[in-house]
This record gives structure tokens, sequence and C-alpha cells, in this order.
């Protein structure tokens, strides 16, 4: 059984950095693609970035430069870097992962993943 669970969310001050986790079971991050979104209140969810299998990463470009996906597949684990934070950066952030091993490039379509975790408040103060 697949599961995703996001941890690591929590109030932070404009400009600062928050680390998010993703750490699931019933497969591994190094075989799949695995994704991060973000639904600020009251709008649609919106893509941050994939993580394919093989550790390729793809950005949303409005994203790029403050947003950093790693992964620790020792612990199989992956993370979400969110730096110079915004108070439009405010939201519950969400890991997916979907079965297939490669994300392909600029491909961020939500529903092409199957598998969810509950998601982790951030809140971004000014």
């Amino acid at each position: 059984q697949v599961r995703l669970v996001e941890s690591g969310g929590g109030s932070v001050q404009s400009g600062g950095t928050i680390k998010l986790t993703c750490t699931p079971s019933g497969f591994t991050v190094d075989m799949h693609c695995m994704g991060w979104f973000r639904q600020a209140p009251g709008k649609d969810l919106d893509a941050v970035g994939t993580h394919s299998g093989g550790g390729i990463r793809w950005y949303v470009h409005s994203q790029e430069g403050r947003v950093t996906i790693t992964h620790d597949y020792a612990i199989n684990t992956l993370y979400l870097r969110l730096d110079a934070l915004k108070p439009e950066d405010t939201g519950v952030y969400y890991c997916a992962a979907k079965d297939e091993y490669v994300c392909g490039k600029g491909n961020f379509d939500s529903s092409g993943f199957p598998y969810w975790g509950q998601g982790t408040q951030v809140t971004v103060s000014s």
C-alpha cells in the first residue's frame, strides 16, 4: 500500500527558509516520479516541481531560484526547500507520486499523480 507523509511545515517570517519532508512507504523515491504541489488559501492546486526516479528535477518557472527538491535515497525521503519565502508562498504543501519512473520535462499535471500525502501547512508572515 502506497502512503506519503509530509512534515516540516510551520510558521515562518518573510524572507526565511523552510524545508519540507516527504516520506513514502510502499515504494521508493529512486524508482518513481514524485512531485510537490501547493494549494494557497482559496486557490487551485499549483505545481512546485517534480523529481524523477533518477533524480532529474523540474521546477515550475515561477518557482525557479527559490525552490530546491532533493532526495536521500538511503532513508527513502524527498525534500522541498523554499528560500526567500514570501507571504504568497502560504498554503498547504503536498507530496505526490506516480508509478512511472520519469516525470517528463514540464509535466506538472496534478491529475497524473494518483498518490498523495495529507499535506503540511506553511504560513509565511510579513
